[in-house]
């Protein structure tokens, strides 16, 4: 086992502590990363505070790493030592299953394992990136280009793909209006890669308070949804709109904006469930959808996107010692727009 320096959460209440952690010993098919940036979701904190479920405290979160291969197992063949790697929100699947076979293994029908918080092939909890080292199965650890800023690319293993993967699969695209609902650490990712895809992109936040960060996005049009009028002015209008929100939201407002046969997709997770009208997506043959990250392959194409189009998040880069004071900042939204932990902080 090598034991790694971390951060983690020792209760739902209590500040995030360094602390140390053990990693498994390397496999023929496993692959050592030293961690280099490890981006902060607002997964982690509602996984953290035990709004998600039961927490198997002491757990070291943190999805959206980006680091070097120090070492490598006998039987890898898709990364050598000091290849610019990246590990997203998952690290493990059956590999067996319909959805595992068509590389959708993020719906894998047996569930995949999370990169913090689930149990790893070898019975323990698997521990997250707000940490020096992490090790895993060369099939789930991405390429990333040097095109994309190395402390920028973190965020976009979880709010790249989150986002990327519902506009490519809704067919986002030239001829087609889309709608980003808050634009936050997923929502600028969303507007950027909508526009990089040819799509015409409104932003629909409750404030003007980012409407210049918007419109420098490439959004061509930014609405303040605290306005009853926004609603009524959008209404019927959108193809897709792209719901970024860990809050609920008006679903009778918001389905209204959508054109016929338009749909509204959900890639942020509030507490509490959502009510869906029923005669709100009768209307206009409407859907109202939710979408799960992306495959690894899906992940690897883009971040190849990405590179190509010269796309990367806005980030703050912190220091491991003001993890816990960026988390109160993520709740009070002043953050522009992803913070990413220098685990060099942390050696």
């Amino acid at each position: 086992m090598l034991t790694v320096n971390a951060i983690a959460a020792t209760s739902a209440t209590d500040p995030l502590v360094r602390t140390t952690i053990e990693r498994r010993d390397l496999g023929p098919r496993d692959v050592l990363i030293e961690i280099r940036y490890a981006g902060i979701c607002h997964s982690d904190i509602h996984t953290v505070r035990g709004e998600w479920g039961t927490v198997p405290y002491p757990l070291t979160v943190g999805h959206e790493i980006v680091g070097r291969v120090a070492e490598v197992g006998a039987e890898v063949s898709r990364h050598a030592v000091g290849d610019r790697v990246g590990v997203g929100c998952m690290v493990n699947s059956c590999r067996e299953c319909e959805n595992c076979r068509d590389g959708q293994e993020q719906y894998c029908l047996k569930g995949n394992v999370g990169t913090y918080g689930s149990i790893d092939r070898d019975g323990t909890v698997t521990q997250g990136g707000y940490s020096t080292h992490v090790v895993v199965d060369e099939d789930f650890v991405l390429r990333v280009p040097e095109a994309i800023p190395y402390e920028a690319a973190a965020p976009l293993l979880c709010a790249g793909i989150t986002t990327y993967s519902p506009l490519a699969h809704w067919n986002a695209g030239p001829g087609t209006k889309v709608a980003v609902v808050g634009l936050g650490g997923l929502g600028h990712m969303a507007v950027k890669i909508a526009v990089a895809m040819g799509a015409e992109v409104t932003v629909l936040s409750q404030t003007l308070g980012k409407k210049d960060d918007g419109l420098s996005f490439g959004a061509g049009d930014y609405q303040a949804t605290s306005d009853p009028a926004t609603f009524e002015a959008l209404k019927n209008r959108f193809d897709l709109i792209i719901n970024t929100v860990s809050a609920p939201i008006d679903m009778a407002a918001y389905l209204g904006l959508l054109r016929l046969n338009g749909t509204l997709v959900s890639v942020g997770a509030p507490p509490q469930p959502l009510e869906v009208p029923v005669f709100a997506l009768f209307s206009n043959r409407r859907t109202f959808a939710g979408s799960s990250i992306g495959g690894i392959a899906e992940t690897q194409e883009m971040l190849d996107f990405c590179a190509e189009r010269g796309i990367a998040p806005e980030v703050e880069v912190i220091g491991a010692d003001a993890v816990n004071e960026a988390y109160e900042r993520v709740l009070a939204s002043d953050v522009r727009y992803r913070f990413v932990i220098d685990v060099d902080t942390l050696r």
